[in-house]
């Protein structure tokens, strides 16, 4: 019998030999949920190992598991890659459907990384555009229409008085919105071009977008342009960072800097502190580096590309910046190597979800395509007191994988009007929701 391989099959097949070279140790990975992460020395590859997940799909009637105390429906299906959920002041939600635009192949490695991630599921048409849904009484979608269409991978959204902003891959975008819209028309106004021009290199192409308080002003999260540099320093300009907007004027500066790739930032309720989740660097091994929920404190350093949680120097990355390495800040809590942490929102004390999930922070860890035994795929809730971390993670919304397949792959998160949580899931086309049993 002969057997042809296509070419990314092919490399796909050589991925997995490589994955068999080398596993993640689940004591090691243990002990790197919450405050205290224990690292172990980084390893040295000439081509990392690498486990992919291959994309499958839900049967019909089939759902994620949740705990007993909760129940899960789909509230929106047939989406086009939906990667970020946002709820309007009315009750509405925004669902972000998108995929990175057309990247540049710099080095062999990318030529193989594309086929390798699109086995996992990465390479499905994204959108470009916004879907509406209108819940009924009883949390279920009562109305979906195309609410913001024709797009450039967009990912961020925050709603400041009757502006509505669209971060996409290249640009931060302003359009006008009337309460109960169900669709915007206008062509909407370029605020400010974002790193990420198109046609050039954008390997971190998601912008996550959050206002402050009082609206004045917006935060941008921009991923770096590599995994450590490798694309030259020239590459990563206003890149891993979050950075500060001020509408009045469209000045711009740097908030925060050395976050690898921030997503999803938030305010926590109790102190009002900007929160973020990260993602961390890759191929010094399956237990290296932890993915992280942290505060962002104003003009602080989190080490990428130099160091990591806190004064962990990268030898790979020359020449080294000592005096910055002194400076990075130790973040506040880790959630595991290769997780894929991309989505986060607070739950709040007045919320109707279960009493142990009521003060704290649910992520959404989209999972590795770099470890074996695979890490992430899952929602977690990670409690809270008095505004800081107090305690490991809870598994919340998990069965994404089955049968060595993903049948799904948790990203954006929000809670609706009603206090449930809805889960953007990419793999899925689904956004799901989660509430306690016996509510509405």
């Amino acid at each position: 019998m002969n057997i042809r391989l296509t070419q990314g099959a092919a490399l796909v097949a050589v991925a997995c030999l490589l994955a068999a070279c080398d596993k993640g140790d689940p004591n090691v990975q243990a002990t790197q949920h919450g405050m205290n992460a224990q690292l172990p020395a980084p390893k040295n590859y000439l081509l990392p190992p690498m486990k992919v997940t291959e994309a499958g799909s839900w049967k019909k009637g089939e759902t994620p598991a949740v705990p007993a105390a909760l129940k899960i429906s789909a509230l929106a299906t047939g989406l086009m890659h939906p990667r970020f959920v946002y709820t309007l002041p009315n009750g509405d939600i925004l669902i972000v459907e998108s995929n990175g635009p057309k990247q540049p192949k710099n080095r062999p490695k990318d030529v193989i990384m594309g086929p390798i991630k699109a086995y996992g599921g990465s390479a499905q048409k994204g959108g470009n555009r916004i879907t509406l849904v209108r819940q009924g009484a009883n949390g279920a979608a009562a109305q979906q229409t195309v609410f913001l269409d024709h797009l450039k991978s967009p990912f961020g959204v925050a709603l400041v008085g009757n502006e509505l902003y669209v971060a996409n891959a290249d640009s931060l975008m302003r359009y006008p919105y009337t309460e109960g819209d169900t669709k915007i028309t206008a062509p909407g106004v370029k605020v400010a071009d974002l790193p990420g021009a198109e046609g050039a290199l954008n390997h971190h192409w998601t912008k996550s977008l959050l206002a402050s308080a009082d609206g004045s002003k917006l935060y941008i999260g921009v991923g770096s342009n590599s995994n450590i540099t490798e694309n030259g320093m020239e590459a990563e300009m206003n890149r891993a960072n979050i950075l500060e907007m001020d509408r009045a004027s469209g000045a711009m500066r740097v908030f925060a800097s050395g976050l690898r790739n921030p997503n999803s930032m938030q305010w926590e309720p109790q102190s009002k502190a900007m929160w973020v989740v990260v993602n961390e660097r890759d191929e010094i091994g399956p237990d290296l580096v932890p993915d992280y929920l942290t505060s962002v404190k104003e003009g602080a350093f989190y080490g990428w590309p130099y160091s990591y949680y806190g004064q962990h120097v990268d030898a790979r990355v020359m020449p080294q910046k000592p005096e910055l390495v002194a400076k990075a800040i130790v973040p506040d809590y880790a959630l595991g190597s290769h997780v894929a942490a991309l989505g986060l929102v607070f739950n709040g004390p007045n919320s109707t979800m279960p009493a142990n999930m009521r003060e704290g922070a649910f992520v959404g860890e989209h999972g590795s395509w770099d470890r074996s035994p695979p890490s992430g795929y899952k929602v977690v809730f990670v409690p809270f007191k008095d505004g800081k971390p107090a305690g490991k993670p809870v598994d919340v919304v998990t069965g994404f994988l089955a049968d060595g397949h993903a049948k799904g792959r948790p990203v954006g998160l929000a809670m609706d009007r009603s206090g449930a949580l809805l889960v953007a899931d990419d793999v899925g086309n689904t956004v799901w929701r989660v509430s306690a049993a016996g509510t509405p």
